[in-house]
């Protein structure tokens, strides 16, 4: 009988955040799969380093960070063949993805390949929207209210149209994309509701009023942004 593969969720990156079914299945794990930036290290096993046994087999997924979507997609795919190939032999494999592998998670590429011919459960994790509304002290939506969640490399006119017909909302992948952003929300005069947190969660976390934020932001980096009661009260 073919292996059973999970996607834990290992939440925004506290390894204190990983669930009790996450850190289970990943402590008794015979292969643990995971992505990496190509070349570099990977954040995923960093979060749950702590967890992994020195006699588990490792399958690394390098996956460059580039626009184009092919080389990402062909890390994927060679990832997936190695997978088949524990489950296959009837090693289950607990594949490690940041927050949850079903938001934003590049699990999701490796569910599309592989759900059809093996059996595969997802872990659910904290999100980092979650995890930064938590340090920011902005409850996201309440009641009635609504909540858009938007990509920031949305393209400005865009962001613009978003913001203005929502009442709560969260930028994520800031990046390089953060003067855009910035200015888009200045040009609707809503800067002052905006708060920014990059690594929520992580010892160099950084939580602020969006006028604060730095001029740089690296990927892991958020803007929250309410229409009601001011955030910072």
């Amino acid at each position: 009988m073919s292996g059973i593969l999970y996607g834990v969720g290992l939440g925004p990156g506290d390894p204190g955040l990983i669930t009790v079914k996450s850190s289970r299945l990943i402590s008794g794990a015979k292969v643990i799969a995971y992505p990496s930036l190509a070349g570099g290290k990977s954040f995923a096993r960093a979060i749950a380093a702590d967890l992994i046994s020195p006699q588990a087999e490792e399958i690394v997924m390098d996956v460059p960070m580039t626009v184009e979507r092919a080389p990402a997609q062909a890390a994927y795919d060679i990832g997936a063949k190695s997978i088949a190939a524990a489950l296959d032999r009837g090693d289950d494999v607990i594949c490690l993805c940041e927050g949850d592998p079903f938001f934003y998670g590049s699990f999701m590429y490796l569910y599309a390949r592989l759900a059809a011919d093996y059996q595969v459960e997802v872990v659910p994790g904290v999100t980092s929207i979650t995890a930064c509304a938590a340090r920011a002290g902005m409850p996201l939506a309440a009641r009635n209210e609504r909540l858009t969640v938007l990509p920031g490399p949305l393209p400005a006119a865009e962001l613009r149209a978003r913001i203005e017909g929502a009442e709560s909302v969260v930028i994520m992948k800031v990046g390089r994309h953060l003067p855009k952003i910035r200015a888009v929300i200045a040009e609707l005069n809503l800067t002052e509701k905006a708060a920014y947190i990059e690594r929520a969660s992580l010892p160099d976390e950084l939580v602020c009023p969006l006028a604060q934020a730095p001029e740089k932001a690296p990927y892991f980096s958020m803007i929250i942004l309410t229409k009601g009661a001011d955030p910072w009260l």
